[in-house]
């Protein structure tokens, strides 16, 4: 079926592949890639995690991070480190309870809206709880696997994510929700849950799903219940931002510019998006993300142009549900030009 597909399976990629430890950290097994190739004098270190698909594990995502990491280090001789790290998401791989958890209404998975959302929004709380504990594992007091001989210290200034599918869902909800991350690459992934799952439901047929009001009373149905909605306007970007109405219609009105600042200012500003989606993909097709891309790319453009934040919106034709070679060397082209804005960001902000 299309959606047990590996997604990371189109790929012809060969790259060296770098060191890898995996380390028990907050009570998660975690693969952090690259620490042995961290340069000596790196004092300060770049991290970037890695989001799987529904129904792969953290060991899938060895193939970028040997990718991206191996174009780091053919850039020459930095004073920044760059690493990768990877965890499984809830309930697969090491922390697998419920196969059938994992699976689609199709597949037999009554509660698959709200067990998809679950393993989505706990990768986010996952992610934050790693970010706080990372850095004293690996660097420690100077005596962690990835630490400087001597009294030096090495620190975590910089994170960033990319994820695929399951984990491109996560990695939005991750830029809206995390500070301290602030580049992300969405893979085949949907910034809004409630227009993608309704549009799967409707593909499904649910009995739930009446084409009559155009599926508006399969929200708040068993299917997709009144709490699964409460998260979504907590958690999802398009409920942050817009809760269950509208997007906002371009251009965007006064009124709604106003109301919208505060929120743009909490969650997005001075960061960077990248958004690479298969023109062909059924499972997470770009007409669920396209509206509000829509909203986010003329705002950024136009009248949030001071927000400082960057969206790159790339479609790939006839390509479906996966994350082929184009779009992987455009991910690491995006995300190598990240770590080398954030050291040229502080060498051109005045002192004071």
């Amino acid at each position: 079926m299309a959606e047990t597909n590996n997604p990371l399976a189109q790929s012809s990629d060969s790259s060296p592949e770098v060191s890898r430890v995996t380390l028990t950290i907050a009570g998660l097994k975690v693969d952090i890639y690259g620490l042995s190739e961290l340069p000596a004098a790196a004092d300060k270190v770049s991290c970037l995690w890695l989001h799987h698909p529904r129904l792969r594990v953290k060991e899938d995502m060895a193939g970028f991070a040997n990718l991206v990491l191996s174009a780091y280090h053919h850039r020459g001789p930095s004073s920044r480190g760059l690493i990768a790290v990877a965890f499984d998401q809830r309930n697969h791989g090491s922390r697998l309870v419920d196969d059938m958890a994992n699976e689609s209404w199709r597949d037999g998975n009554k509660t698959h809206a709200q067990d998809m959302f679950g393993t989505i929004s706990g990768a986010v709380t996952d992610n934050i709880h790693l970010l706080d504990a990372l850095e004293g594992y690996l660097f420690g007091a100077g005596d962690g696997p990835g630490a400087l001989p001597g009294s030096s210290k090495r620190h975590i200034d910089h994170n960033m994510v990319l994820g695929v599918s399951l984990g491109g869902h996560s990695a939005w909800q991750l830029l809206f929700a995390e500070p301290r991350v602030t580049a992300g690459v969405m893979v085949i992934g949907c910034p809004d849950f409630m227009h993608l799952l309704g549009d799967r439901a409707r593909l499904s047929k649910l009995e739930t799903f009446s084409a009559q009001d155009n599926g508006v009373s399969f929200f708040g149905s068993k299917d997709f219940p009144k709490a699964l909605i409460e998260a979504c306007k907590k958690y999802d970007p398009k409920g942050i931002l817009f809760g269950t109405g509208s997007i906002s219609s371009l251009p965007v009105s006064a009124a709604d510019q106003e109301r919208l600042r505060p929120l743009l200012d909490s969650r997005i500003a001075g960061k960077r998006f990248q958004v690479l989606s298969g023109g062909a993909d059924k499972l997470v097709p770009y007409r669920a993300s396209e509206p509000f891309l829509s909203f986010l790319k003329d705002s950024v453009a136009t009248w949030y142009k001071e927000g400082g934040s960057y969206v790159e919106d790339n479609v790939y034709p006839d390509v479906g549900h996966a994350f082929n070679d184009a779009m992987r060397s455009d991910a690491v082209r995006f995300l190598l030009d990240s770590v080398a804005l954030v050291d040229s960001d502080k060498q051109d902000t005045p002192k004071i």
